[in-house]
């Protein structure tokens, strides 16, 4: 997290955006293309779609009707394989039917090759239980399959390298297997459409103030893990640094300074910065009212 405040707070003061001018704008055809891509790429595993990243009811019924399960919640616990296999054991003879094994290989995972070791495990795990006389199923992979950040590859290359994964690690014993995706799924459909509020220097470095950050739907930019790619109103000319901030007074509200951004030369007040792939985590992580600020807008188009 960076230790520079932001410029409203050195400044002493907090500019608020007019009501409904910074909004989420969710594409709902666009959530629903890379579940059916995932699906086909995935073929013999259930997607559920991972609510938390986006509830957005006209999400969820376009994804329903497209024949998308569901993940809404689920508790997380970390084991080695020989732990499972006892714990599941000791379950099973208290009379408790042990149903199979979960993992999960990280948020935003850029490597499709990440689920090799996990899902070896997991069959090693199987094999012992059966062993024992055990039938576990099914075999939860967990989510992590990221939108279009950064050095992220599509949603397909993904599933069919679990596929494959699968393949070689159970052969025909292939469990029934679940995934459950949500930036994978609705990161690329949603826009997030702040408004320049304000443009500073400090000692030499040009600071632009949007009327939405951290708490307004941006948390996940901090330490800058997510970088989300940057278009504006006035794309085409010349383009130089700046550190990106948010509207609040609190110190945190910074996106973008550790690694500055470019953007326009004559971007001024009241310009927008579009930020693409922000469908997941930001109108579900919009504060209600911090600093006074009305939460993220969602516009469906």
């Amino acid at each position: 997290m960076t230790s520079t405040l932001p410029v409203q707070q050195r400044r002493g003061t907090q500019v608020p955006p007019a009501p409904g001018t910074r909004y989420l704008e969710l594409d709902v055809a666009a959530g629903l293309d890379p579940f059916l891509r995932l699906a086909a790429a995935l073929t013999g595993t259930a997607v559920h779609y991972a609510v938390k990243a986006n509830p957005h009811p006209r999400l969820l019924t376009a994804l329903e009707a497209a024949g998308c399960r569901f993940d809404v919640a689920s508790p997380t616990e970390v084991c080695s394989t020989y732990e499972a296999v006892e714990t599941l054991t000791a379950g099973a003879e208290l009379g408790l039917g042990p149903t199979g094994s979960s993992f999960h290989v990280g948020s935003q995972q850029r490597d499709p090759e990440a689920w090799a070791g996990p899902v070896a495990a997991a069959a090693h795990a199987f094999y012992l239980l059966r062993r024992r006389g055990l039938s576990p199923r099914p075999l939860d992979l967990g989510g992590g399959l990221p939108a279009s950040y950064d050095g992220c590859r599509g949603v397909s290359a993904y599933g069919e390298a679990i596929d494959r994964h699968l393949t070689e690690a159970f052969g025909d014993d292939r469990p029934e297997t679940l995934v459950e995706p949500g930036g994978g799924i609705v990161g690329d459909a949603g826009t997030l459409v702040p408004r320049v509020i304000d443009i500073v220097h400090r000692s030499g470095v040009r600071w632009v103030l949007l009327d939405a950050g951290v708490f307004t739907g941006l948390v996940e930019t901090l330490e800058e893990a997510i970088r989300h790619r940057l278009r504006t109103s006035v794309d085409g000319g010349p383009t130089g640094p700046c550190v990106l901030a948010g509207p609040t007074c609190d110190s945190a509200d910074v996106l973008y300074e550790q690694r500055i951004v470019q953007l326009p030369i004559h971007l001024t007040e009241g310009d927008e910065v579009r930020m693409l792939s922000a469908g997941a985590y930001t109108s579900a992580y919009s504060t209600v009212g911090f600093n006074g600020f009305e939460p993220l807008l969602t516009r469906v188009v």
